[in-house]
């Protein structure tokens, strides 16, 4: 099955992004989008949500942690930053392929472009995007009309490769 992306931009593959040389045959594991009310309780449902589908479908814990993270940064942002959808929602949506995850946070917009900052030691605030930059392969940021789309690609290679059980976890 190929993910294609949903109409008034709920989510679309960044395959492009991939570094040259990249694995990525197209097929999806785990793809869910979902609407969440604008509120910060949602961060919670979303991080949920997302280690629920990611650890059914066999995803490593350490990758599901970082999927988690860069979620829950995104989402917080959108909520802190931007406007509700239309709708009065924000949009979460993941896409799982052989050895990625990308997540993609969309909202009504900012008045200001979503960037990675550098706060000074004593500040309060302003690392979240720097933490995806750090944790991601790659980020960016997507505008399609009214709405604003910022989406992260990480690694996520399963537990089971070649038909064979990683040994990792019982090392861990």
């Amino acid at each position: 099955m190929r993910f294609l992306g949903l109409s008034n931009g709920a989510f679309r593959s960044y395959r492009g992004v991939f570094p040259r040389g990249a694995q990525v045959n197209g097929e999806v594991g785990v793809s869910s989008v979902v609407l969440l009310p604008y509120a910060p309780s949602s961060v919670a449902v979303a991080r949920q949500r997302l280690s629920t589908d990611l650890q059914e479908n066999g995803v490593f814990s350490t990758a599901i942690d970082d999927a988690v993270l860069v979620v829950s940064e995104l989402l917080s942002n959108a909520l802190r930053h931007a406007h509700p959808l239309p709708s009065g929602m924000v949009r979460v949506a993941w896409l799982r392929s052989d050895d990625h995850i990308e997540v993609a946070v969309s909202d009504g917009g900012a008045a200001t472009e979503p960037r990675a900052g550098r706060p000074t030691l004593s500040s309060l605030g302003g690392r979240g995007l720097g933490i995806v930059e750090y944790v991601a392969e790659s980020w960016g940021v997507r505008h399609d009309g009214e709405t604003t789309t910022v989406w992260a690609i990480l690694p996520a290679p399963a537990q089971s490769m070649n038909g064979q059980v990683a040994a990792l976890r019982e090392a861990g």
